[in-house]
């Protein structure tokens, strides 16, 4: 249940920028605060998804709350509201962090599009914040063979700088571990990490996934909605299987990249994004070129450090501590005590052929774990890891 304060000195504005939101979304809980001070200790003492506040206001204006809560809790969107000798202050607080300001007396639409998606963005960074952390703790580079060595050491040289990364290397390799590893060393770390697989949207809606939409644009678009490039703003947005974007979408990236902004679907408003850009494929993307599947200009752009991540086949000396790794993951998972392998069951598995790679070796890891012995032996590999 979203939960929004209104901070305001008029208790006529007051009540009714708590009865539009509240008859909008009955699930909506509205708290009212008459004046800064008493709005601030609000916000210290609550959990809000929503902040509206008015500009002027005595004991602490608005400009100082928002100040405030930038600094003790930066992730609640704030809706600043002016009146009309207001408006350059508050073109002023969209630089410091709000965001965005509705002017007085209120247009209902307009103030329930700015209500819905502020509430839209601040579900993005909980969710987003809810993912770092299961990213930190379930994602590990686990490897020590030359290929894993090199590819560690590109990260470490590459993290720390906003360059451009094309991922390239078959499914099941491990692209999406490394796309995670370059933003959690990077400085972008504490802002947003956003995932779009291209492969998993249609055509037809991949545009209105990555740049948004505005109410009316298409069939179903029945309200304003912010994209991916906006909720990575100041973050990093990985593109996996990015050989299978629409040419369309193609040029708009290409936009993004060279203008660094972005338009949604449906409008011809410019949309100003810092948005680092990860890219993953399993194609031959210079192939894709040729038979005019992918822009050439957008590969060159995306293609500023190329990292290839080697088949499981082609660094089978990192199979044991693959093994080892799964193992135990596996077994935090189950709750359950940790299995180990006999040596000849690790080097029986070390000769097989890996097409599905890492993500094939986890299955069956798990599978011997599950039907073998205390101790999985080769038989039990034989027997349970068939190919």
């Amino acid at each position: 249940m979203p939960k929004i304060l209104v901070i305001e000195d008029e208790a006529a504005i007051r009540r009714v920028l708590k009865k539009i939101i509240s008859e909008e979304n009955a699930t909506y809980e509205v708290e009212e605060a008459e004046d800064g001070l008493v709005g601030m200790e609000m916000i210290k003492n609550n959990d809000y998804d929503l902040v509206l506040c008015d500009i002027k206001m005595p004991k602490m204006d608005g400009v100082e709350v928002l100040e405030k809560t930038q600094k003790i809790k930066p992730e609640i969107p704030m809706l600043m509201i002016s009146g009309h000798g207001d408006l350059d202050t508050a073109v002023q607080t969209m630089r410091l962090g709000a965001f965005d300001y509705i002017s007085k007396p209120p247009d209902l639409n307009r103030l329930l599009n700015a209500v819905r998606n502020a509430l839209d963005k601040k579900s993005l960074v909980v969710e987003n914040k809810k993912l770092k952390k299961k990213v930190s703790k379930n994602y590990e580079m686990v490897g020590d063979s030359d290929a894993i060595s090199h590819i560690k050491g590109i990260i470490e040289k590459v993290a720390v700088t906003d360059a451009r990364v094309l991922i390239t290397g078959p499914n099941g390799t491990g692209k999406e571990l490394v796309a995670h590893w370059l933003h959690e060393k990077s400085e972008r770390s504490k802002s947003p990490m956003v995932e779009v697989n291209c492969a998993a949207i249609p055509s037809e809606l991949i545009e209105s996934e990555l740049f948004g939409h505005v109410k009316g644009s298409f069939t179903g678009a029945n309200k304003d909605r912010a994209g991916k490039f906006e909720a990575a703003n100041g973050g990093t947005i990985f593109l996996d299987e990015i050989g299978d974007m629409s040419l369309s979408a193609q040029a708009k990236v290409l936009r993004a990249l060279q203008e660094n902004k972005i338009s949604r679907v449906g409008s011809d408003k410019d949309i100003k994004v810092n948005v680092r850009v990860v890219a993953a494929t399993n194609k031959n993307l210079k192939k894709e070129i040729s038979e005019g599947n992918f822009r050439e200009d957008l590969y060159h752009r995306l293609a500023v450090i190329l990292i290839k991540v080697p088949a499981l086949n082609d660094r089978r000396e990192d199979i044991p501590l693959l093994i080892n790794f799964f193992a135990e993951k596996i077994a935090n998972e189950q709750g359950t005590a940790k299995k180990s392998f006999s040596d000849k069951a690790i080097k029986k598995l070390q000769e097989y052929d890996w097409t599905g790679n890492i993500r094939e070796l986890r299955n069956v890891v798990e599978r011997l774990i599950i039907l073998g012995n205390t101790e999985v032996s080769e038989d039990d590999v034989k027997l349970f890891a068939s190919k």
